[in-house]
């Protein structure tokens, strides 16, 4: 059975990364009518921060860890879990100051671990999560594409398949709906903004 893991990352309820990953979801679906859908809303549900504690408890092998040092590890494994689990992932982004929400980077700090998503080699490290395919759909106010006089300022893209790259994932799909800001000013229609990048969503959700 084919399993999706589904993250959002934006505060806003209304926002259009979320709009965008419902989409994605729901065609998904349709698509594998048997698949199982994990969620998590990293918004309401923030990851803690990575601390001194969660750091001694991760590098204490598994074997010797104390049960505070287990519970401080639990969402990190269990987070970590729906990633082996899942054989596709779809994120919703929103761009928060030239990068991605803090949320989301909590995240990934509690599942980029050695010895669970990568591996230490004798050259470089070597990702653990093969095999899976990612799609990031992204908000962001102004319009960053390639080739823009802003285009530099875009954190999001480079940092996300850089870091999904080193735990193994390396099939990963951008669909960024630049210019949000007008939505707010009410420059733009919101079902005609929306439309393009809808349609490009459900191509790719298959």
């Amino acid at each position: 059975m084919a399993t999706l893991l589904h993250l959002d990352s934006s505060p806003l309820a209304t926002s259009v990364s979320r709009e965008l990953t419902r989409e994605f979801v729901e065609n998904w679906k349709d698509a594998h009518p048997a698949a199982q859908v994990i969620y998590r809303d990293l918004a309401a549900n923030p990851p803690k921060p990575v601390d001194q504690a969660w750091i001694y408890a991760a590098f204490t092998p598994v074997e010797t860890r104390q049960p505070e040092q287990k519970a401080l590890l639990a969402y990190s494994e269990e987070s970590i879990a729906e990633l082996q689990q899942a054989d596709e992932y779809v994120f919703g982004v929103a761009m928060h100051n030239f990068s991605i929400p803090s949320v989301l980077k909590l995240w990934i700090d509690q599942v980029v671990r050695g010895g669970r998503t990568f591996a230490y080699g004798p050259n470089v490290p070597k990702g653990l999560l093969l095999g899976k395919k990612a799609t990031i759909l992204v908000a962001t106010g102004g319009v960053y594409e390639a080739g823009t006089p802003t285009a530099a300022l875009n954190f999001i893209d480079p940092y996300l398949s850089t870091i999904l790259g080193f735990i193994g994932i390396t099939d990963v799909t951008f669909v960024t709906a630049g210019g949000t800001a007008q939505l707010m000013s009410g420059k733009v229609d919101r079902g005609q903004f929306l439309q393009p990048h809808l349609e490009q969503v459900r191509s790719i959700a298959v």
